[in-house]
């Protein structure tokens, strides 16, 4: 006997499943609330899925990982690149301020200049610091400038502060000077306060120069800024030497050890200014004499 064949079986209907569902539902809750087993269960599950929760995660970790490893190169190549960089950009900001401190120490040069061009018909001529001694108990430095530039022996060496020393020996292309702190070496000055005229010396020692020869009740003052006095017509006047800072009297000594900073230094920048030599000296009062009675006869 033939059986026609069913497409579609008939089961229970959606009323019966949802009311099978709802108690379901019920029954699970009764059991978590009052006998434990369900979350007892779910850690059990819990335990024999996690090996395979690790195995689907695994392909995910290694694409992580491997990405990381790339990006890790890739950061230190940037980093490698941004270190260049500022490597590369702190050189040219350091050459730039050193730029700029030379082109403000060249400026100061060019107003001394004008300055003794205005006080004096001397020239100047800018020259650079080539080596300066490493012997603490040398007081001489050598210029870039020598005798096929026109220099000389006796011509003085200035920054834009003041004096530095004097052109004590010539060679063709180099010129050796001597600092005033050399303990041979003497410069006629003059307490601009009150115009007293002396003469400092070196002492053989950075940045001290000594006031010799004067008397205990000299009118002189700590802080004193001494000038060149222009006496003997190697040194113009006014050019700012040294600042006195240290004065010791004592009642039994005929004279007082004075001590000073000179205002200017080498080591304080690479380019100075050697100063041709000044003037002839104004004509003595005997030469005077001598002329006008030339003159006379002449006439």
């Amino acid at each position: 006997m033939d059986s026609t064949p069913q497409f579609f079986r008939h089961g229970p209907g959606p009323l019966a499943r949802l009311l099978l569902f709802v108690l379901l539902s019920c029954l699970l809750m009764v059991e978590d609330l009052r006998f434990k087993v369900i979350p007892e269960l779910r850690q059990a599950v819990a335990m024999i899925i996690y090996p395979i929760q690790q195995v689907a995660l695994l392909p995910s970790e290694v694409h992580d990982t491997v990405m990381d490893f790339i990006n890790s190169f890739h950061i230190i190549e940037e980093n490698a690149y941004l270190r260049e960089h500022y490597l590369r950009n702190s050189e040219k900001l350091l050459r730039l301020k050193a730029l700029e401190a030379e082109n403000t120490h060249l400026r100061k040069l060019l107003g001394a200049v004008n300055t003794i061009h205005a006080k004096t018909t001397a020239k100047a001529v800018m020259a650079e610091i080539l080596y300066t001694p490493r012997d603490p108990f040398s007081h001489k430095i050598t210029v870039n400038k020598g005798r096929e530039h026109g220099i000389q022996p006796g011509q003085i060496v200035i920054d834009y502060k003041g004096i530095i020393g004097q052109i004590t020996r010539v060679y063709p292309l180099v010129s050796e000077v001597t600092l005033i702190t050399d303990k041979d070496h003497s410069v006629p000055i003059q307490i601009v306060r009150n115009n007293i005229r002396t003469v400092i010396s070196g002492t053989g020692k950075n940045n001290e120069i000594e006031l010799r020869y004067l008397s205990v009740n000299t009118d002189i003052r700590e802080g004193d800024l001494l000038a060149t006095s222009g006496i003997g017509g190697v040194y113009p006047r006014g050019l700012p030497v040294a600042v006195v800072t240290g004065i010791k009297r004592h009642p039994s000594d005929n004279f007082a050890q004075i001590t000073g900073t000179p205002v200017a230094g080498v080591d304080r920048n690479r380019q100075v200014l050697i100063l041709s030599l000044s003037p002839a000296l104004p004509t003595s009062p005997e030469n005077l004499a001598e002329e006008s009675s030339v003159e006379s006869e002449n006439n």
